[in-house]
């Protein structure tokens, strides 16, 4: 069997244990895609609006929204987190602010 069909095998054995309370997960789910438009246009903030609040760069917000980047590892936890509670993580980067 080659390595990748074992890898999968394994995978799948994982899952298994994972989906019956035998293992933990390993880590929490994030999705691959997020849509940072819909995020963005929830809170009622410009493209420039949720880059400044949440220390993003309009490069960044805009090539998201038109689909020639996506937002990768972190990013996508951080946007998550601001789509869920974005009052406590601008609590947060205030607290930050005040503290640097």
């Amino acid at each position: 069997m080659s390595k990748a069909g074992t890898r999968l095998i394994e995978a799948a054995r994982e899952a298994a244990l994972i989906a019956r309370g035998e293992a933990p997960a390993a880590a929490e789910f994030v999705p691959a895609e997020i849509d940072v438009k819909a995020v963005r246009t929830k809170l009622k903030l410009s493209q420039e609006e949720f880059a400044h609040q949440f220390g993003l760069t309009m490069n960044q917000v805009r090539d998201w929204e038109q689909g020639r980047s996506r937002p990768l590892g972190g990013v996508r936890t951080y946007l998550l987190l601001i789509e869920r509670d974005p009052d406590s993580v601008r609590q947060l980067l205030e607290s930050a602010r005040k503290a640097a």
